[in-house]
């Protein structure tokens, strides 16, 4: 009986020791599932980022679809082109306290001209960070503002399209105010844009090229000198050095 009773504790301090390995394991598994899982959504927040403007998606090309040929039509939170009045708007926006004077071609681009104006008298962009800059480095000169979050990932709470006045020859001139939007995607814009401080050329992708909606008309200087301070990182898209702030924006 005692052999028995020896016999049987060791199989049951067998079991107990294959139960605990069991749960190491599953626990080292849960481990190594949260890991990745942080690393994707670092990944694409990165992505985020770094992929929603001028020049992002030149070497990430996706083959044409037939779900890519039809654009989804605007919600009733996107306003009307006709906001645009087909004409010119005059305005300004403060940049850290510094005056930049800009006009809106509201006959080329009705539904970006509308959708600028009706965010700016509601107060939309006032206190809104420009968040990335891209210089000579990068191949492209821009600053990007507009995001509400800061960071590239942030909107007006809606997604508009198609894209409006590209131009064919993908260059884009100096001083022209133009929608960011993400790779592949014409439907994609929202409130961010950016300002292009030296002429740019910036490749279409499968979806087009990008909304140029007006140009600045003066206080360009200090763009200019925001991006002479070049990234927090040193690299040649990141964020400004200097933090930049659009303190105020009007039109009319």
């Amino acid at each position: 009986m005692k052999q028995k009773d020896q016999l049987s504790a060791f199989k049951a301090k067998q079991e107990l020791i294959a139960k605990r390995t069991e749960i190491v394991k599953k626990d080292n598994r849960l481990v190594l599932i949260a890991s990745a899982v942080a690393i994707v959504l670092a990944v694409v927040s990165q992505a985020i980022y770094f992929n929603f403007g001028p020049g992002a998606s030149q070497n990430n090309q996706a083959l044409p679809t037939e779900t890519e040929t039809a654009a989804p039509e605007n919600s009733d939170q996107v306003p009307s082109p006709e906001l645009a009045e087909g004409r010119t708007w005059f305005g300004s926006m403060n940049l850290n306290d510094a005056q930049i004077g800009f006009e809106l071609d509201g006959a080329l681009a009705p539904q970006a001209v509308a959708n600028f104006v009706s965010l700016a008298n509601s107060g939309f962009y006032e206190g809104i960070s420009c968040h990335r800059l891209t210089t000579k480095e990068y191949g492209i000169e821009v600053l990007q503002c507009g995001d509400p979050n800061g960071d590239g990932s942030g909107g007006p709470g809606y997604n508009w399209g198609p894209i409006e006045n590209a131009p064919a020859d993908d260059i884009y001139k100096e001083g022209v105010l133009a929608m960011a939007r993400q790779g592949l995607n014409g439907s994609s814009m929202g409130s961010q844009f950016f300002i292009v401080y030296a002429d740019s050329q910036i490749p279409s992708d499968s979806a087009g090229g990008y909304t140029v909606f007006g140009k600045v008309t003066s206080g360009l200087d200090a763009v200019k000198a925001i991006a002479e301070k070049g990234t927090e990182d040193g690299s040649g898209n990141g964020r400004p050095l200097e933090p930049v702030t659009m303190t105020s924006v009007a039109v009319e």
